[in-house]
């Protein structure tokens, strides 16, 4: 059944921004070869690679929640909230952040990729090889590949904290969020101006500097000693620490929130901490982690570190099911096939090749060999960072001069390497360093070559 099954095709507009989108829908069940449940980041790299693999007209179906064919995500948290020469759709759907065509909703019809928008999936049935959408359509599939990402943990809906289900609080994953936290910078400027962000990790930090650069007063909350703990040592947290600080911002380490005060209306209005004080706000924004969303195949496919287990072909327990993404629990090679997963955008581009390819070239055989990588871009810093932050680091280069970095020894080994404000051959080599993990000379020769221990390699 290499067709597209007994389906009649409609053209649907849908208004999006200041552009119409045509997006495909069928109106019958439906059976398709590929289905890609999740319409993110993830499955536009997917759609990519069944085209490039000779997916004929009609073979590929993906399913979104969203009015949007799939996107660029990291935008949202960047160039999205920025107050000037702010990024809009169309201009960052996949594949752009790749190097990629950018894949507008005309690409899709062109390609014969019945990419299907506002298609909520509510359930998967394994064993029937069924997916079933809220409004009631059923798609049969041969080989389904999950792409349905992770969403923002609610402090109510998970957490059931006091006034957080007031209005002023905004969380960020899609464009619909982040229009929403546009219109809450505007009403916050038009009120007392004062933001609070709460946590102090990837998401928060970059809308803490994009509220910043919309000229509110910002304070960071978190529980932690220090920013992005998780990520970096003590060091490398201060000097942004600092320079936030710099900008204006303030941080309130090692704070726990109590409730969220309420005026009238029901707008959060203040937030208060276990220690008594309490932050007049005029909007909040929550970056607070993710939850793998997996519940539609709990009980039907094994499940490890959070997310659906996968093998080295990103197939999961059920041979006809695929993850990729977010979700995707998959054994890392560089760390002896310890299963994890890793919630960043170039995994979920890759993963989506890999699993693409491993459906379309089972003989492959190909294991996933991901190698950890994290950046940010705020304000005009710009850092990355490869590899594993486990064990002893060695500092090196000038922060004053917002050039340096670190390097992370473990066994004797350098098994990780960080950088900020380096060049595009700067980021290559330490990227290099991190995949090669070449023996480790003494802490203060690596101090004293810095840079160059990695150009050198």
């Amino acid at each position: 059944t290499h067709g597209r099954g007994h389906t009649r095709r409609t053209c649907v507009v849908l208004q999006a921004h200041e552009r119409e989108q045509e997006v495909l829908h069928d109106d019958d069940a439906s059976s398709y070869p590929y289905v890609v449940v999740g319409g993110g980041n993830a499955a536009g790299y997917a759609a990519k690679a069944f085209v490039e693999a000779g997916a004929t007209d009609g073979q590929v179906c993906v399913l979104g929640d969203e009015p949007y064919v799939s996107y660029e995500r990291p935008a949202l948290s960047k160039a999205y909230l920025f107050p000037e020469k702010p990024a809009r759709l169309p201009g960052f759907h996949t594949c752009v952040g790749g190097g990629g065509e950018r894949q507008e909703p005309e690409w899709y019809a062109q390609k014969g990729v019945d990419f299907r928008t506002r298609a909520r999936v509510v359930r998967v049935d394994a064993k029937a090889k069924e997916v079933h959408t809220a409004a009631g359509d059923v798609v049969k599939y041969e080989k389904l590949v999950m792409a349905t990402g992770a969403r923002p943990t609610d402090l109510y809906k998970d957490f059931k904290m006091e006034g957080a289900d007031g209005t002023g609080i905004y969380y960020l994953r899609d464009v619909a969020d982040a229009d929403q936290i546009v219109q809450g910078i505007q009403t916050a400027k038009q009120g007392g101006g004062k933001a609070v962000v709460i946590g102090g990790g990837y998401i928060g930090l970059e809308c803490a500097a994009a509220l910043c650069l919309n000229g509110l007063d910002v304070t960071v909350i978190f529980p932690e000693d220090y920013i992005m703990q998780r990520i970096f040592p003590k060091e490398i947290s201060e000097f942004y620490e600092k320079y936030y600080e710099s900008k204006g911002v303030k941080f309130l380490k090692g704070r726990v929130i109590s409730l969220f005060s309420c005026n009238e209306s029901g707008k959060i209005c203040k937030v208060n901490l276990k220690d008594g004080m309490e932050l007049p706000c005029d909007m909040v924004v929550a970056g607070v982690g993710a939850r793998p969303n997996v519940e539609m195949l709990q009980g039907q496919v094994e499940m490890e570190a959070g997310g659906i287990k996968v093998n080295g072909q990103m197939q999961s327990s059920d041979p006809n099911i695929f993850a990729i993404g977010d979700i995707a629990a998959f054994p890392l090679l560089c760390e002896g096939g310890k299963v994890q997963r890793s919630e960043h955008v170039v995994n979920a581009r890759l993963t989506a090749a890999h699993a693409v390819k491993s459906i379309m070239e089972p003989e492959a055989k190909t294991e996933y060999d991901y190698l950890p990588y994290f950046y940010s871009r705020v304000f005009d810093l710009s850092w990355q960072l490869y590899g594993v932050n486990e064990g002893d680091h060695v500092m090196f280069g000038t922060p004053e001069e917002k050039k340096f970095g670190a390097y992370w020894i473990r066994d004797g080994k350098v098994v990780g390497a960080f950088m900020e404000g380096g060049s595009a051959e700067d980021f290559e080599n330490i990227k290099k360093v991190a995949k090669a993990r070449p023996a480790a000379p003494s802490k203060e020769d690596l101090q004293s070559m810095g840079p160059d221990f990695a150009s050198k390699l």
